[in-house]
């Protein structure tokens, strides 16, 4: 079988162009949907902007624009969810940054949210981030009320337990400075950060009215983009500098976390890589829609390099 690297990636959708069409398109409706600096508590909402626009990729709410598309959704319909899918995913990031989590000071290039501000306040913007999310969905107009429900369950599904973010985390922790399998590893990853990135897929596809089939499948597909995405996060953290990764590289190996590198080497993790790029492509390919966006998408996770 040939690597992904060998097989000629997908070259006809402008993915470039793409991703800063919707990622404008998500700043914009993260502005209106935020309170501004100046509502109260001023120091919360300060916190919120600062981490939210902190110049991330939108890459799940981007997902999530892509998938709905694909199915035959308006943007103005799939807007809302996106922004609340990357209110959540800040809100893990200011929270994983902690002290009591990974410790970091850097992310996204500067300061992470509690040494711009503090601890408390950090905890606060990111409890109020979560929030927000659910609050989004749940008063989106645009959607029937069946479709509310069912991205409100979709969503806090993914970032839970017993099969969400946050006990995908729990392990991560209880990982650290000890031996695990291959099979711990996946599943750590498969929680930590796949869990939302099947619901983005999932979440565009809901709204899109698509088939019990088509979002089992597209499930299938993301939990393998979330699978790429996390292998290439660890390769990244290893061989990246922190002008290009924008967060304080080598700091997984210092705390003795639990990654593809450490456990496989680095060769044998980019060829991981590969195998995880070629099974999330192949689920595409049971899709009777025009899936060439997120095809792209994962030859996009599989190459990047920030």
């Amino acid at each position: 079988m040939k690597t992904s690297s060998e097989l000629s990636l997908t070259p006809a959708f402008d993915l470039k162009g793409f991703f800063h069409e919707r990622r404008a398109l998500i700043e914009g409706a993260l502005d209106s949907l935020l309170p501004g600096e100046s509502v109260e508590p001023v120091s919360v909402h300060k916190a919120i902007r600062w981490s939210v626009f902190a110049g991330g990729k939108r890459f799940r709410p981007i997902l999530m624009l892509a998938t709905g598309e694909v199915f035959g959704a308006p943007d103005e319909v799939l807007r809302a969810t996106a922004c609340a899918l990357e209110m959540i995913h800040t809100y893990s990031l200011i929270h994983d940054d902690l002290p009591s989590m990974d410790d970091d000071e850097l992310r996204r290039g500067r300061p992470t949210c509690h040494i711009q501000f503090d601890e408390a306040t950090a905890i606060l913007a990111g409890d109020a981030l979560q929030t927000l999310a659910f609050q989004t969905i749940a008063e989106d107009s645009s959607l029937s009320a069946e479709q509310r429900v069912l991205l409100v369950s979709e969503l806090g599904r993914a970032a839970g337990t017993p099969r969400g973010m946050v006990a995908g985390q729990a392990r991560d922790l209880e990982a650290e400075s000890r031996a695990v399998t291959s099979g711990e590893l996946e599943q750590i990853h498969r929680l930590k950060t796949a869990a939302l990135i099947i619901a983005a897929a999932r979440c565009g596809a809901i709204i899109a009215d698509a088939t019990d089939a088509e979002l089992e499948a597209v499930g299938r597909y993301a939990a393998q983009l979330g699978l790429l995405f996390q292998i290439t996060d660890d390769l990244l953290d290893v061989t990246a500098t922190v002008e290009t990764l924008g967060k304080t590289p080598g700091k997984d190996a210092r705390a003795q976390k639990a990654t593809y590198p450490s456990l496989y080497g680095i060769e044998s993790a980019h060829q991981r890589a590969d195998l995880v790029h070629q099974e999330a492509c192949a689920v595409l390919e049971q899709i009777d829609k025009p899936t060439e966006r997120l095809r792209a998408i994962a030859d996009f996770i599989l190459k990047r390099d920030a």
